[in-house]
């Protein structure tokens, strides 16, 4: 039976650099034998303007029916005007809501030929690899309730919600625990306990699961501390499991040590690893449509699908080493671009990753 993926573009960038990843993935397709079968559809503003919410039902299904999703990006100030329910970024919510996709697993590894372009010296990120387990349904993108409202007194304010079950809390941290018995066995729980009674719960439930893993080395980091530590001696770190909110900013603090944001995939596993694959990045729609945005986030999240939904390793293993074939050729777009280095656009970059594969 074919493998199913379904391929949401979304906004911004998204079309450009899905455009690449996807000929990635029809190459290592055929190269490989995968039987794999791709289909298209919309969510955030483009589901908006086709169909009126940020994520039809009928999309949805579709997702519930694919084997894996690969996305783009979504959002914009296109709909920034609209009301909330409806933004771009409500679709992306539902979507990992619904198919259970607990579980975003955020890869921060320093290529060799990047060094130069990481904000930190070379000799504090050289050799670089983090895995940020980051739990993605649950916290305060989801908490109720919330509400913006106006006092009496006429002053506007705003309040969210951040809970967490034990069960939520146990899931993630089971996921970062098997994701480092297989790396170094080192694991560090980031939360705010000495703040918030949600972190308390985090910390009380990973050290229960920790005793499940008399392998791993556990320890335990505030969030203040550990952005300070990210940036001062990141090495330390081998995977970080956090919440959501903290999981979202740090990772995209990490994104710039390995020198762009444009470097980082990511995966959103449920429990059986059926998963959406999408960039770290956004959709910076201040470059859409101008042919220089970095596809390689983009395709390394196929990677990440090939590996992750369909363990097939070996197409997994050829298209980063692909790209690793492709940053030693001297290719570089603007994102990661420097001295002596040959500035190439979006499909120029994707088509030197399908033309290195192929040579593989």
């Amino acid at each position: 039976m074919s493998k199913q993926i379904l391929v949401l573009p979304g906004d911004g960038i998204g079309p450009e650099i899905m455009a690449e990843a996807v000929k990635v993935l029809q190459l290592a397709n055929d190269k490989y034998s995968l039987d794999i079968e791709l289909s298209f559809d919309e969510l955030g503003g483009a589901a908006y303007d086709k169909y009126g919410v940020p994520l039809a039902d009928a999309t949805l299904e579709r997702a519930r029916a694919a084997d894996a999703i690969l996305l783009g990006a979504v959002g914009g100030p296109k709909w920034d005007t609209i009301e909330p329910a409806l933004r771009p970024e409500r679709g992306l919510l539902k979507i990992r809501s619904q198919l259970g996709l607990f579980a975003n697993l955020r890869p921060a590894i320093l290529y060799p030929q990047l060094a130069d372009a990481s904000s930190l010296k070379p000799e504090v990120v050289a050799g670089l690899d983090i895995l940020i387990v980051r739990e993605l349904t649950g916290g305060i993108y989801f908490g109720q309730p919330r509400e913006s409202k106006v006092l009496e007194n006429g002053e506007r304010m705003a309040y969210d919600t951040l809970p967490y079950s034990e069960s939520e809390i146990r899931r993630i941290a089971q996921v970062g625990f098997d994701m480092a018995r297989v790396r170094n066995k080192k694991l560090c729980s980031v939360d705010k306990a000495n703040v918030l009674a949600s972190s308390q719960l985090w910390r009380a439930v990973v050290e229960e699961v920790a005793k499940d893993y008399p392998d791993v080395a556990v320890s335990h980091m505030y969030v203040d501390n550990a952005a300070m530590q990210l940036v001062r001696a990141p090495k330390q770190f081998d995977v970080m499991v956090t919440d959501n909110m903290f999981g979202d900013i740090l990772s995209d603090e990490a994104s710039m040590l390995t020198g762009s944001i444009g470097m980082l995939p990511s995966a959103s596993l449920d429990a059986n690893n059926k998963g959406m694959y999408e960039p770290c990045h956004g959709s910076a729609p201040d470059i859409a449509g101008q042919g220089i945005a970095n596809p390689l986030a983009t395709i390394l999240s196929v990677s990440m699908l090939l590996r992750y939904s369909f363990n097939l390793s070996q197409a997994a293993d050829a298209i980063e080493t692909a790209v690793s074939k492709v940053l030693d050729q001297g290719l570089r777009t603007g994102d990661i671009h420097s001295a002596g280095m040959t500035r190439v656009g979006t499909a120029a970059m994707g088509d030197a990753v399908v033309e290195a594969l192929r040579s593989l």
